[in-house]
């Protein structure tokens, strides 16, 4: 008889052969010595590295030897183009950085050409630091669109509304208005997708927040707004409304599974009841809260409540970075610090609360946030052999509690590298940083 002719490999776009991968799904998974199968910006495979050779044939091979890999990291809650005021209000509350310092500024220079620029030197710094999706809240959501689609990474577009006249639009029907066309735009985009992000309850009124909740369960889209930030808050709702914010807002009906709330620094305990039995999540920015002193969010009793708890950086004007990797080891160490409990907030949850309950919080859960077969290919390399995270007993110890922005290598969305050995590939640093030191004078007056 004739022999057999052997089995031939299986074409694919790329094979990635880590010493480590944590696919976060299914939960506390270790994989050594694995293989992540990418073909059309899919995950089509995640399999040990001997048999992934003779199964697949990659046009491109990428070899991690030292290197721990996870779903590229979700930044729920950003300001990207305010990383353009990084540092010009340090040190102060609040309310007196918003109202003196924040506002004031927007006010005076706010522009299309001021977003964009943020926005790209924002993106960069994600990108360095793991970020493959971001949450953004500000004016000229458009050029944050825009910026975000060219440099290849993955974004939700909040449609912003406040009832002050902006730059951006002088009233709320206007807001409207550019929002819902905006949203029409990137129905479709494989990258870019929208949210409505009404500022907080103290600049909403009633009527806006009410005609959030419609149009958000029309277009099917989440909703992200500041809630329960500081007990200046709380102390100024319920001597305007004789209500608490969360209370105000559930009867305008925004409290559903579309609902993040970002901060939620003063929760009494039957609002993390209230938050859990409606299935909304929280967005935790523990670097900005500490910053600007506006409170601790009892992280670990939402999570044991069942509340989705995602992460956020914030604005880099109040944080003052975009730095995921730091993100998730201040939200351990605080959450620790709160709950006066060293085993609240171990590891492999802060490496949740930063992919898979961030893709949670924004709908895209079917989409990104974990390594599974079907998933885009949104990945992030660390690479563990280094000074400040050697010897490696636990590579997501060595991931939360020892590493930096300097051990992420390389990061791709939906199959497209960004990032590669450390070098942006879709952003030009050096051109950014003149068009930052540009702004800088401006802004500076």
């Amino acid at each position: 008889m004739p022999k057999q002719k052997p089995s031939q490999p299986e074409i694919v776009d790329t094979i990635i052969n880590a010493r480590w991968i944590v696919p976060v799904v299914p939960a506390n998974q270790l994989l050594t010595q694995h293989s992540l199968v990418v073909h059309n910006g899919r995950i089509v495979d995640l399999l040990p590295t001997t048999k992934a050779n003779t199964i697949y044939a990659g046009d491109e091979v990428v070899d991690l030897d030292t290197h721990l890999l996870t779903p590229g990291l979700v930044n729920s809650h950003t300001h990207a183009a305010m990383t353009l005021m990084r540092g010009i209000a340090d040190d102060l509350p609040l309310q007196s950085w918003l109202e003196e310092h924040i506002w004031p500024t927007e006010s005076q220079h706010m522009s299309a050409n001021l977003v964009d620029v943020g926005s790209r030197l924002a993106i960069a710094e994600m990108i360095r630091s793991g970020t493959t999706c971001f949450a953004d809240m500000y004016f000229f959501p458009d050029s944050t669109a825009t910026a975000a689609e060219e440099a290849g990474i993955r974004a939700v577009i909040g449609l912003i509304v406040i009832d002050f006249p902006n730059a951006w639009a002088a009233t709320p029907t206007e807001h409207f208005r550019l929002g819902l066309k905006l949203h029409d735009e990137y129905v479709n985009s494989p990258l870019i997708t929208t949210q409505f992000a009404p500022h907080a309850p103290y600049t909403v009124s009633d009527e806006w927040l009410s005609q959030v909740a419609t149009l958000a369960e029309e277009l099917d889209v989440p909703i992200q707004i500041h809630l329960h930030e500081t007990a200046a808050e709380i102390d100024q709702s319920v001597a305007r409304f004789n209500q608490r914010p969360l209370e105000r807002i559930s009867q305008l009906g925004l409290l559903s599974p579309r609902l993040q709330a970002v901060h939620a620094t003063q929760l009494l305990s039957g609002e993390i009841d209230s938050l859990a039995r409606h299935g909304a999540s929280v967005v935790h920015c523990p670097q900005s809260n500490m910053k600007l002193a506006s409170g601790g969010c009892p992280v670990a009793d939402l999570l044991g409540a069942g509340v989705n708890v995602s992460l956020g950086t914030d604005g880099a004007a109040s944080n003052n970075n975009l730095n995921m990797v730091e993100e998730m080891r201040s939200a351990g160490l605080l959450g620790k610090h709160i709950a006066q409990d060293a085993a609240a907030m171990p590891a492999h949850t802060l490496l949740e609360m930063a992919t898979i309950n961030g893709a949670k919080a924004l709908g895209l859960e079917n989409e990104i946030g974990s390594l599974e077969i079907g998933k885009a290919a949104d990945l992030t390399a660390i690479n563990l052999n280094s000074l400040s995270t050697v010897p490696v007993y636990d590579p997501l110890s060595a991931l939360i509690y020892a590493s930096s922005r300097e051990n992420i290598t390389d990061v791709w969305v939906a199959g497209e590298r960004l990032l590669k050995a450390g070098e942006l590939l879709t952003l030009h640093a050096p051109s950014l940083i003149k068009q930052t030191a540009e702004w800088r004078r401006v802004l500076q007056g």
